[in-house]
């Protein structure tokens, strides 16, 4: 958790911030086959032909082939502003306006005591159904971010950067009749739904904590079954048959 301000105009808001994705993958650890014992990770010189230790470690920009600058953690630092260190408000959007691709990482926003301020901007936000685009530091990262209301909750996305975003100016386009068009609209129709995400479940790592759980139990792990599906080449005849089998 790390505590921080929004400035929003003249207004200071402290506010603590704090992940709210957690990554559910299991975790392995890399072993030695023939031992099973843990794999240890070196940092060696090939230079000086020794593991060097962490405080003798410094990083340097290659700006050509082996010719390098080097930045110290002190010099580092003299590029950050105290302005950094808040989350600086710098204009508001509407949510439409920012196409989901551009969302990084999720934090929540709170406050751990009764803030008039807080308790105002988020009401603000709410009522307009504006999303405020801010600028900050997390960690030594600069970011653009975007606070939003979600639920009742105030919740802020690091946002990528329009160059980190690798999109083709074209596409190429196929041509279609109208008829596979209205049957790809009735299927699209057909499988209408609301968007739960609780239930939705990571079946691949449900599979692996089963399989994990055999092992430990001494059993064989059973290869999944595969689902039967026909390769059908005509895109009329796929469309047809897949709307009779969700009918």
């Amino acid at each position: 958790m790390k505590k921080t301000t929004i400035s929003f105009g003249l207004v200071s808001i402290p506010v603590e911030m704090k992940p709210i994705i957690k990554d559910n993958d299991i975790a392995f650890h890399q072993l030695h086959k023939k031992c099973l014992s843990r794999i240890r990770y070196v940092k060696y010189c090939p230079h000086c032909k020794k593991e060097v230790k962490q405080n003798d470690i410094i990083r340097g920009y290659e700006y050509q082939n082996d010719e390098y600058v080097t930045l110290t953690n002190e010099e580092f630092n003299k590029l950050k502003s105290e302005d950094e260190k808040i989350i600086e408000i710098v204009g508001f959007v509407s949510l439409n306006e920012i196409d989901p691709i551009y969302f990084e990482k999720s934090y929540l926003l709170s406050t751990n005591s009764k803030s008039k301020a807080f308790s105002l901007f988020r009401e603000a936000l709410l009522k307009t159904k504006r999303v405020a685009i801010a600028k900050t530091v997390i960690g030594s990262k600069f970011y653009y971010v975007a606070i939003r209301i979600m639920g009742v909750h105030l919740v802020m996305n690091t946002l990528y950067f329009q160059e980190e975003v690798l999109l083709p100016d074209e596409i190429r386009d196929a041509k279609f009749t109208k008829k596979e068009l209205d049957l790809a609209v009735q299927l699209v129709n057909s499988l209408k739904m609301k968007f739960r995400p609780e239930e939705y479940v990571d079946e691949y790592q449900e599979k692996l904590s089963k399989a994990l759980k055999a092992k430990e139990e001494g059993k064989t792990i059973k290869k999944s079954k595969v689902k039967n599906t026909k390769n059908i080449k005509d895109l009329m005849t796929a469309l047809e048959m897949s709307l009779k089998n969700v009918s």
